[in-house]
């Protein structure tokens, strides 16, 4: 599945939490709320691979770890597609800029050893 379609499929999920969130009497979800979420996510994920690395007992094994990487992913498709972010254009963009710097660091310590 490409970004294209994982945010499409994302943002079909958001809305229908947002109808339940409605018929709760909750409001949908802000940007903020998305943010907030995705903080927690990433506690949650944090605690997966501490199982996954043997550091913790916790439950959920290999299908938890695999739930919060997908959580994690969903609220980042969210936040992009809510500001506007090319994701694929900001990730190209990013890596070829850590790349170049990572490679000028590189052939700097190495013409100095």
């Amino acid at each position: 599945m490409d970004i294209a379609a994982a945010t499409a499929k994302a943002n079909a999920w958001a809305a229908l939490f947002d109808r339940l969130n409605e018929a709760n009497g909750q409001r949908a979800w802000s940007g903020l709320d998305l943010a907030l979420g995705f903080v927690g996510d990433a506690g949650d994920l944090m605690r997966q691979v501490q199982v996954a690395e043997n550091v913790r007992s916790y439950p959920g094994g290999r299908e938890a770890l695999e739930h919060e990487l997908a959580d994690c992913l969903w609220s980042v498709l969210m936040l992009a597609d809510r500001y506007g972010v090319d994701l694929a254009a900001a990730f190209e963009n990013t890596t070829t800029q850590l790349e170049a710097r990572v490679s000028a660091e590189l052939a700097a310590l190495e013409a100095d050893a």
